[in-house]
């Protein structure tokens, strides 16, 4: 699986266009499938209900996004920065701390 770093969605959201990006999350869910989004800046964005399935969030910085409906299977969110973030409730903490010391990809519990 190569990681996508040619997208619109990924450079509004590296070169720090949040609300350019807010305002088309907005119209539809974003897509940022397989995407390399590793120490991006991403306070603020409209990422409630994205498609980060196999994502790459390294050093990403995470903190006060809602998350809570995103699909997040098979992200990696080593290092990131994520206080205050909300993560949906099919990770359990165990999932979420492996990904983030030892960037283990996600695991999503299924309903």
């Amino acid at each position: 699986m190569s990681l996508i770093r040619d997208s619109k969605l990924r450079l509004l959201l590296t070169e720090g266009k949040i609300d350019e990006f807010n305002r088309l999350a907005e119209e539809e869910a974003p897509n940022l499938e397989n995407t390399d989004l590793r120490a991006a800046d991403l306070r603020g964005a409209n990422l409630l209900h994205a498609n980060l399935r196999n994502a790459y969030l390294r050093n990403a910085d995470l903190r006060g996004v809602d998350l809570f409906y995103a699909d997040l299977d098979g992200a990696s969110i080593h290092a990131t920065h994520m206080g205050g973030t909300r993560f949906p409730p099919n990770l359990s903490a165990e999932e979420i701390s492996l990904s983030y010391h030892q960037g283990v990809r996600l695991r999503v519990t299924r309903s």
